[in-house]
């Protein structure tokens, strides 16, 4: 298959050559969904959820199409359609420090729910399983006063253990029960624990298959690339996770990402240094951002962002054998929802386990949630693990907090300075961190 198209900011570009087939079927993915959602015709009810911890199997098992206001928000940011929606809901009274997501989100449906990649429908149920991130609370509450549809909040434990305590598998799954209930009065169906359990399959075929290409980036060189290829791979697992499609989907990335290490066709010429990435992407200026990398031989070899619907390459696995349980341990399982020191475990151990050479940082203007603690995250990487870590700031959503030259200059500096310790390591003179 041909490259497929993807205008860069300047419109002068198409995607990266290492990026093919598997590209071309997830646009196909993506333009199928949304030309669903936004169908005349369309008679499935909407339900409205968050990406992490998600409770889409449940949902979509009574018949609900599935909306993420995430996913349309930061696709909204990617074709910079996000500063309109987010200078009206300033307008409206929100301020310059709430969540991009919510602004873009609360922005557009005032603005008629009208977007470039499709009709964005009204909610008849609002799902809030908050995982890490109580701004959610007050999104999906906000919501609810502006449509006056009901809304389930799903209150999900923070996670201070590494394994999830029993008391709060308990309490999730009681929760559950209390949103099948629901979803029984709300439809007039009964509940079919066979089709959930269908659905539960299929989502650990997905998750079988996302791991695998995730794993690939131990490979050196890595012929993925985990930061800025995962934005384009993490649709079906977020969005469509439980179908057939989305399973079938990881079939084909996989087979392309074998093709690649067979023919040596790399995400760059060279791989120079192997990065680890945390945080949100710089959706508004995606691929600059990227070029910023690329200009040094920089690939993403890990990323902590493509782990926010679910820490699969950990082990997690949806079970048809345990439905309720495993849809539980999943909710916990949203990297936000980590404690900081378990966050830092997941890290140290991804440094090793894909020999990183250094960190990059993104930090989030409006994204508490993700960000806090990333100055102090920078800190122990850099002291205490003996990792070159660089910390940079922009926004997800907003582009008026992206300075490209700032960002291009500090980049540009750290990545010279890891050149020069390599270069005084080879000549025999001590490199250090």
């Amino acid at each position: 298959m041909a490259e497929t198209s993807d205008p860069r900011p300047d419109g002068s570009g198409v995607s990266p050559s290492f990026l093919r087939d598997a590209r071309g079927l997830q646009r196909k993915l993506v333009e199928e969904y949304y030309a669903r959602l936004g169908s005349p015709d369309r008679s499935r009810p909407v339900a409205y959820m968050l990406v992490g911890g998600n409770l889409a199997e449940i949902v979509r098992s009574f018949g609900y199409e599935v909306v993420f206001p995430e996913i349309v928000a930061l696709n909204c940011a990617i074709k910079h359609q996000s500063l309109d929606n987010i200078l009206h809901a300033e307008s409206m009274g929100y301020g310059l420090d709430v969540c991009g997501y919510v602004k873009n989100d609360l922005g557009l449906q005032d603005r008629d729910g009208r977007t470039s990649f499709g009709q964005i429908p009204r909610p008849d149920l609002l799902v809030c399983s908050f995982s890490g991130c109580y701004v959610y609370v007050k999104w999906w509450e906000a919501l609810a006063e502006s449509y006056g549809v009901p809304l389930f909040m799903f209150d999900v434990p923070y996670m201070r253990e590494e394994h999830p305590r029993k008391e709060d598998i308990d309490y999730l799954v009681s929760q559950l029960w209390d949103l099948i209930h629901l979803l029984e009065k709300r439809t007039g169906r009964a509940f079919d624990m066979d089709a959930l359990k269908g659905m539960l399959v299929e989502s650990r075929r997905a998750e079988d298959g996302w791991v695998d290409f995730l794993r690939a980036g131990r490979l050196r060189p890595s012929p993925i690339e985990a930061y800025f290829e995962s934005i384009f791979y993490m649709f079906p697992i977020n969005v469509l996770r439980g179908t057939r499609e989305a399973a079938d989907f990881y079939g084909v990335v996989n087979e392309e990402v074998r093709a690649r290490v067979r023919d040596r066709t790399y995400p760059l010429p060279e791989e120079k240094v192997r990065v680890l990435v945390e945080g949100v992407p710089p959706y508004t200026n995606y691929r600059t951002f990227w070029d910023f990398f690329r200009k040094w031989g920089a690939v993403s070899v890990v990323a902590t962002y493509p782990k926010v619907g679910g820490l699969f390459d950990r082990g997690f696995r949806h079970d048809p054998a345990r439905p309720f349980e495993s849809i539980a341990e999943y909710s916990l399982g949203a990297y936000v929802n980590q404690s900081w020191p378990l966050r830092r475990k997941i890290i140290a151990d991804y440094v090793r386990e894909y020999r990183a050479d250094a960190a990059i940082i993104h930090g989030i203007k409006s994204c508490r949630s993700f960000t806090a603690g990333q100055g102090d995250l920078r800190d122990w990487l850099n002291r205490d693990q003996g990792l070159p870590t660089l910390y940079i700031e922009s926004d997800h959503e907003d582009p008026r907090y992206f300075a490209p030259a700032q960002i291009k200059n500090r980049m540009d500096a750290f990545f010279e300075s890891l050149e020069q310790r390599r270069a005084v390591g080879a000549a025999g003179g001590p490199a250090t961190a």
